[in-house]
């Protein structure tokens, strides 16, 4: 590796890592904290890359490139930042960045990318980018769209780089993962921010509704949620609907398509809940997002975050003591990142002080899971993986093809050997009930588009009862199709 690299980063330990990697790659390097001697040494034509942080004392990172690429348009900048958000990875992009690392970066990956921008010098000149005149360093990033799970960081990187395309994105994922936030993401972030924003559900898909969805969202966007849960004569009018956009005369004015879908739409197509020839107008890209369980580093500041979007909404501030910590880590989450916004809001209101107990957090994960169950197998397994005495080895589950009381079976055994020759504490009968009942309400809320008519209907109980229920769990409901 050969050529000069000007370090920028407010943290010394950072600084020195990179000086020291850098140099004995065959680099020469400059490295400073501050972004006005940075621009400095831009200026006197000094470095072949540059490698600097966002937020510095004297400034943003990300704000200097636009300089940084008038002054030297062959320049490359690497940008990492600890803020791992999506509005951080859509403006570096934008701001023609050459690559956006999250901290803590992997130092391999950095160097590897290092040496390919020192490689591809000089740049093609370009003329600096226009100022945005709706700047988002002041959006308020929502709370599934932040994280350093490599999962989320390949999302933040698709995202930033189709966000402004004239294409159909189709987003999957799992109940609660926050499809709906990342599709209105789309049109929030995107050059089309100005212009309105319809939303579509099977709750609303009537020929009038899509007509009035259509004018609203003239130039802006339209999400559709779940189009699998639309029957088939709404899916026919919404495939009118994108055919009269794309060859009309009033295409120019098009609003741009974004829908939400379970993990697995081409299973839709494949059952007949959703026709082949929507799927393939709404997929022009597909972007998945990760369940919470694909990115359990995220869950602490995620929890952290929503705990300070509470205490912003008028709820008492607090903060987790690293026992809660602890057990919430352990925690599977099988309601993704709403049962955690609905936990740490619970949280916030319940707990005895500033900082939140490991009792609290043990009673607030057994209240959102359906039980203790749940949280103690959470919390044992992780205690078998430290090498905690006196537990015995878990019960090896069945495979996916055994029945469902074998598989409940498996889970139960698994949760009594777990105590070793000591009993589960009391009440089990009841917890292992919620626990099961829960999931079973979400799901068959989702099969039936949120109405709750359809719902008790499908279960075979009264709707009256159903919406006891869901009180009782702690499960919202709107007219909307689900809740993200």
């Amino acid at each position: 590796m050969d050529g000069t690299v000007l370090i920028a980063d407010d943290d010394r330990t950072i600084r020195t890592v990179l000086t020291q990697a850098l140099t004995r790659a065959g680099c020469r390097v400059h490295a400073t904290g501050s972004l006005a001697q940075l621009s400095k040494w831009v200026e006197e034509g000094r470095g072949d890359l540059v490698i600097t942080d966002v937020m510095m004392p004297d400034g943003n990172g990300i704000d200097r490139i636009p300089a940084i690429r008038q002054a030297r348009p062959d320049l490359p900048v690497i940008v990492i930042s600890a803020q791992n958000t999506i509005v951080t990875a859509i403006r570096a992009t934008e701001a023609e960045a050459f690559e956006y690392l999250p901290k803590p970066f992997d130092l391999p990956d950095l160097m590897s990318k290092a040496n390919l921008a020192l490689s591809r010098r000089p740049r093609k000149s370009e003329p600096a980018p226009e100022p945005d005149p709706a700047p988002r360093q002041g959006a308020d990033p929502a709370m599934p769209l932040i994280g350093h799970a490599p999962a989320m960081q390949n999302l933040f990187r698709m995202v930033a780089r189709i966000l402004n395309a004239d294409l159909p994105v189709l987003i999957a994922g799992e109940p609660g993962v926050g499809k709906t936030t990342i599709a209105r993401s789309f049109h929030d972030l995107s050059d089309r921010r100005g212009r309105g924003l319809a939303v579509l559900t099977s709750a609303d898909a009537g020929p009038e509704a899509i007509g009035r969805a259509s004018e609203k969202a003239r130039g802006g966007s339209i999400v559709i949620e779940n189009p699998a849960g639309f029957d088939q004569g709404a899916q026919a009018r919404l495939i009118g609907l994108i055919e009269a956009m794309e060859t009309g005369p009033d295409r120019a004015q098009a609003p741009r398509i974004v829908a939400t879908t379970g993990p697995d739409p081409q299973t839709d197509v494949a059952s007949g809940r959703l026709r082949s020839d929507l799927y393939y107008r709404l997929a022009g890209v597909t972007v998945s997002v990760p369940p919470l369980r694909a990115r359990v580093d995220d869950i602490l500041p995620l929890a952290a975050h929503l705990l300070a979007r509470a205490a912003a909404q008028g709820l008492p501030e607090r903060s987790l003591s690293d026992e809660a910590a602890a057990a919430l880590r352990a925690h599977p989450f099988p309601g993704n990142v709403r049962e955690l916004e609905n936990m740490m809001r619970r949280l916030a209101l319940i707990a005895a002080g500033p900082v939140v107990t490991a009792v609290e957090m043990r009673e607030a994960l057994n209240q959102q899971g359906g039980g203790a169950g749940m949280a103690s197998v959470a919390t044992e397994t992780a205690a078998l993986r430290d090498g905690a005495p006196g537990t015995a080895a878990a019960v090896p589950l069945p495979p996916g093809n055994a029945r469902l009381s074998d598989s409940v079976e498996a889970h139960l055994q698994r949760y009594f050997d777990l105590h070793g020759d000591a009993l589960p504490p009391p009440g089990l009968y009841d917890r292992i009930l919620r626990e099961i009942e829960r999931p079973l309400l979400q799901v068959a809320l989702d099969a039936t588009g949120g109405n709750q008519l359809r719902c008790a209907d499908l279960l075979g109980i009264n709707r009256n009862t159903l919406r006891k229920k869901l009180t009782e769990l702690n499960i919202e409901v709107t007219r909307r199709r689900k809740l993200m």
